[in-house]
């Protein structure tokens, strides 16, 4: 174990700089989607604007084909190596996709070679990212202590949106205060991946100072993590998959898919769809700490149920509530119901499941079936959404979210709640 109890200040420290490199992680991430609606032409230059935007959003489900052998190789260097150095690692792997893709020509300059640098670059992300996940959230839940775990737990998903948030807001300064459409349009939307880009080295720094986790420690003496020793845990990992199914394509769903829904349905310019998205994920943000908090006093089972609950009975009213929305305060409204509902997920989703790994094999255990998950469900949202659109069918979506919901629901009712039954007391016993 590290030498010296660790102290409050290295506690927050430790935390802040991991939520931190989380945060420009998801920037990078996201950055792709909050812009598509400008790259998409230099790109996939063939077809109306729903065309374009479905060869982008295919791309970005691409990417998420990726993050389930990230979140193998990452887990396993995590859990061998420490969750410190693979921290390090991920952001590195980010960042370098971001300038890649920053530098790219366009497909007027080297035709289909254009569209495979981004594939390469969103390849290279989805790894990164598919090890960030598991990683941070079992970092963040170890550095954690026992009392305000789900608090502090809720920090991955504070520093998930937040990335998103500041991709979306460096898009609503380059769209009202720094350029015109023809500027962004031509070259303004590389700016965000050169940020990104710069923000990741600097976070680097930060992470490279972080303290390594007690538990990760400890657990020297146990067997190494693999796949063959994650399978000695098949009810925990069937777990994270069946919790991660609905909570995954809700919360892409309410949180990336929204601009485009409202420009390509609602009919809402580009500029007022960033700034109602943008406004919509503040409140988000400021509810995960609040939710978090919450399952610290009363566990995290009954919100999750809540999530299943209130996902399965309404998402299908609140996507039409937005569909049909004619102000922004209207679609402002029925995006942070949406979203308040994903919140009772989003906020503790992360700790639950590493609450159900021993030290050993938890960066696998958390990262490696959320990722499989993810890029099934959460990573096709966009795609799934755009092409029941093209077939004439949208509403059909609405029913896809409502079901996956569902069937999330049914594991929630069937689980445990890691709070009376976490790993990671057992491991600090």
């Amino acid at each position: 174990m590290n030498s010296t109890p660790i102290t409050s200040a290295q506690r927050l420290r430790s935390i802040v700089s991991g939520s931190a490199g989380n945060l420009v992680e998801w920037y990078d991430w996201l950055a792709y989607s909050a812009f598509a609606i400008y790259f998409a032409p230099h790109f996939f230059p063939k077809g109306d604007a729903t065309a374009q935007l479905l060869d982008s959003a295919a791309v970005f489900a691409i990417g998420f084909l990726m993050r389930p052998i990230g979140g193998w190789l990452m887990g396993l260097y995590a859990d061998r190596h420490g969750r410190k150095r693979a921290l390090v690692l991920s952001v590195l792997l980010m960042c370098g996709g971001s300038l890649l893709i920053a530098a790219s020509p366009s497909y007027a300059q080297i035709s289909l070679g254009a569209t495979l640098v981004l594939l390469f670059a969103r390849l290279v992300q989805g790894i990164s990212l598919g090890g960030e996940y598991g990683t941070s959230a079992t970092y963040l839940s170890e550095m954690a202590d026992a009392a305000h775990r789900g608090f502090w737990s809720s920090f991955q998903y504070v520093s998930m949106v937040g990335g998103q948030l500041i991709a979306m807001a460096l898009l609503i300064v380059l769209q009202r205060f720094a350029l015109n459409e023809q500027q962004l349009q031509a070259w303004g939307w590389r700016i965000p991946f050169v940020v990104g880009a710069l923000l990741g080295f600097g976070v680097m720094y930060l992470r490279r100072t972080m303290r390594e986790t007690d538990a990760f420690a400890a657990s020297a003496t146990q067997p190494k993590a693999s796949l063959r020793e994650l399978a000695k845990y098949p009810r925990e990992a069937l777990t994270v998959a069946g919790l991660t199914l609905g909570g995954t394509l809700s919360y892409y769903t309410f949180t990336t898919y929204p601009q485009k829904f409202l420009v390509n349905t609602a009919g809402f310019d580009k500029s007022t769809a960033t700034l109602v998205s943008t406004a919509a994920l503040l409140v988000f943000v400021a509810l995960q700490p609040l939710f978090g908090a919450l399952s610290d006093r009363i566990g995290r089972r009954p919100l999750l149920i809540a999530f299943g609950v209130l996902g399965t009975l309404f998402s299908y009213a609140v996507l039409s509530g937005i569909a049909g929305a004619h102000t922004p305060l209207a679609a402002f409204a029925w995006i942070v119901a949406g979203l308040a509902i994903v919140s009772f997920y989003t906020s503790i989703n992360a700790v639950v499941k590493a609450e159900l790994f021993p030290a050993h094999i938890r960066a696998l255990g958390v990262g490696f079936p959320y990722a499989l998950t993810l890029s099934l469900f959460g990573g096709t949202a966009e795609y799934i959404a755009l092409w029941f659109k093209q077939i004439g069918h949208e509403a059909w979506f609405y029913i896809y979210v409502s079901a996956c919901i569902f069937v999330s629901l049914l594991v929630y009712l069937s689980m445990r709640d890691t709070r009376r039954h976490s790993r990671i007391d057992r491991d600090a016993a």
